[in-house]
């Protein structure tokens, strides 16, 4: 139920994976949580790898292509540059 006048802010949102989302969301990044992970990279290199590329706390996220076999990789814009990522990579991107 929402209530009169309410947005949908991040406050508002929940939080999931980034892994777990469909083509055409759009969210903010929380925090990276790269246990959650199921990488090949440790969690130390993982979390290193997705600071390199721009996934930072307060950044703009949106899927934008899903890959044809099992919906990966995913084309995902960060800020203003587009990045593909694995699913599985992307579950250590908690957004809202």
């Amino acid at each position: 139920m929402k209530i009169q006048g309410m947005t949908d802010t991040t406050e508002t949102r929940s939080r999931m994976p980034l892994g777990l989302a469909q083509r055409g969301y759009t969210g903010v990044i929380q925090h990276l949580a790269a246990k959650q992970a199921d990488s090949a990279l440790s969690d130390v290199e993982l979390e290193s790898r997705l600071i390199e590329l721009g996934f930072v706390e307060g950044a703009r996220v949106e899927i934008l292509h899903e890959g044809l076999v099992g919906r990966d990789p995913i084309a995902v814009r960060v800020d203003s540059i587009t990045i593909a990522v694995r699913r599985r990579e992307a579950m250590a991107i908690i957004v809202a």
